[in-house]
């Protein structure tokens, strides 16, 4: 498998890009309704506005946010079902050990606050191919600003010419462009092939297994 001429580093968003978490998501979002004495949301009605961090998706699924007493309802209720209700996409895990046996360099980078998303690799097993792992936590600014991705690789001690940020959302791929670094797109997540083709990534895949067979950027 070759990733890119000269790639050290592959960068991942998580959710919607190595697992699908939306089963999640969205009983944690339902809770928190509930508590504003609002009917559940369906996974679909809630999955687009997953990947922008969670300020972004409470005030999108709530009428009446009411801001940090509503996050803080949210985070005390996602571990309750974040790892039952969460799984690897299909070609994740083998991805994943394929990069690591090139000896390519993995970081994560994420708008999930970085416990959940720790704790979620942990339980799927995959944790030991990271050697970075970000949240929002991390930087002064979420995706779609490079502040994340810039960040993992200056940990990682990389140049942005020689990394690729694989995502599933134009978030993802502004973040990478922004930070002037290739990337690939997967049509698993929460914005579509259409949406994902409209903003230009180098180039986009139908899942994660593609990611082992591909050759090159499609540009």
């Amino acid at each position: 498998m070759t990733v890119l001429p000269g790639c050290r580093a592959v960068c991942f968003d998580l959710d919607g890009t190595l697992i699908d978490s939306y089963e999640a998501i969205a009983a944690s979002v339902n809770h928190v309704r509930t508590q504003h004495r609002l009917g559940p949301l369906s996974i679909m009605e809630i999955k687009n506005f997953v990947g922008r961090g969670p300020n972004y998706l409470l005030e999108h699924t709530l009428p009446d946010f009411r801001g940090e007493p509503d996050l803080v309802s949210y985070r005390g209720h996602h571990p309750s079902v974040m790892l039952e209700k969460t799984v690897l996409l299909p070609g994740a895990a083998e991805g994943l050990q394929a990069l690591h046996g090139l000896d390519k360099l993995l970081a994560l980078c994420s708008n999930k606050p970085r416990q959940f998303s720790r704790a979620i690799l942990q339980h799927l097993k995959i944790e030991r191919y990271f050697t970075v792992v970000l949240g929002p936590e991390d930087v002064e600014r979420i995706k779609p600003a490079p502040d994340m991705l810039l960040c993992a690789l200056a940990r990682l001690g990389v140049s942005p010419s020689e990394a690729l940020y694989v995502g599933d959302m134009t978030v993802d791929i502004a973040c990478a462009r922004a930070a002037g670094v290739s990337v690939w797109a997967v049509a698993t997540g929460s914005d579509d092939a259409a949406a994902l083709a409209a903003v230009r990534p180098d180039r986009i895949l139908s899942g994660l297994g593609q990611l082992i067979e591909a050759e090159g950027p499609d540009t």
